[in-house]
């Protein structure tokens, strides 16, 4: 299972050479990935592909970047932008991000989304291999070649229900999660996307998954912090179905929180689930902080 480093800071104060510096610092020390979420800050892939000119040496993901703002042709031409620029190391992240963003703060129609992910697909996926889309959807359309010379882009699909892990297993090279626990993983998220990529003929799929990580002495203070510093991935409908099916009460019990050899052996459950990237969210600074970077580089 290859490790990265999942970058959570935000806010207005955040610099373009805070985020070249994090990824520095996570490429020195030996992670195969530095991933960037697409919120409501500075835009991922822009940032990934300033990053993958100034720091050599690592993969560049986004986790995730929603698909109902960005026509098909204009994600493509993002990604394939900074795949050019940092000499083919993104990988591709996408998701639907959820009803009351799309809806309440977009002014868009969060109808069928598996349909519209499906729609989606079928013009990005063309592009992103270099090739022309030829889509005729009921709402979404794409007649386009890109002349872009890149190399083709991996894409991951954030995928939690049955529909769309099957889209994930059909387009993509396979999915990412967050907020989604050990025991979902393995009984839920990895054998149906592998139950249809069997049924495709296509061989295994990624499974790139991102949790909180921290590694104290002072566990119930840590849980605390998570709990409040993750309070919103409780509430929005789509994780909190992931967090019922694994049992847990809020995003603090999913988090992989405790001793550096608690850490280090739910880390590596992890691997032998069948997950293949893991993206660590270090979300404790201090003494506790750099603790938990010595567990994660001595994992590598």
């Amino acid at each position: 299972m290859k490790l990265g480093i999942f970058d959570g800071n935000s806010g207005p104060h955040v610099t373009v050479d805070d985020y070249v510096a994090t990824a520095r610092a996570a490429a020195d020390a030996g992670f195969d990935s530095y991933w960037l979420p697409q919120i409501f800050g500075m835009e991922a892939l822009s940032l990934l592909g300033m990053i993958g000119r100034e720091v050599p040496g690592i993969n560049l993901g986004t986790s995730v970047v929603p698909t109902y703002p960005r026509h098909p042709v204009t994600m493509a031409a993002e990604a394939l932008t900074a795949q050019k620029a940092s000499g083919g190391r993104l990988h591709l992240g996408i998701g639907l991000s959820h009803q009351m963003v799309i809806e309440n703060m977009f002014g868009m129609s969060f109808d069928r989304p598996a349909g519209h992910m499906a729609e989606y697909l079928e013009a990005l996926t063309p592009l992103l291999r270099g090739e022309a889309a030829a889509a005729s959807g009921e709402r979404i359309s794409a007649h386009v070649s890109l002349e872009i010379e890149a190399d083709p882009v991996p894409l991951l699909i954030a995928a939690l229900g049955p529909k769309m892990l099957r889209l994930a297993a059909e387009y993509a090279d396979g999915t990412i999660t967050w907020m989604t626990g050990p025991a979902t993983l393995a009984d839920h998220t990895i054998p149906t996307l592998n139950a249809a990529r069997d049924d495709l003929g296509r061989g295994p799929a990624r499974v790139a998954a991102a949790l909180p990580v921290a590694v104290t002495a002072d566990v119930a203070a840590a849980r605390e912090v998570a709990a409040k510093a993750f309070a919103v991935y409780g509430m929005l409908p789509s994780y909190r179905a992931m967090l019922d099916r694994e049992g847990a009460a809020g995003p603090a019990d999913v988090a992989i929180i405790g001793s550096a050899g608690e850490v280090g052996d739910r880390i590596g459950q992890l691997a032998e689930i069948g997950v293949t990237d893991f993206a660590a969210v270090e979300f404790l600074r201090g003494d506790d902080g750099a603790a938990t970077r010595e567990v994660l580089t001595g994992l590598l």
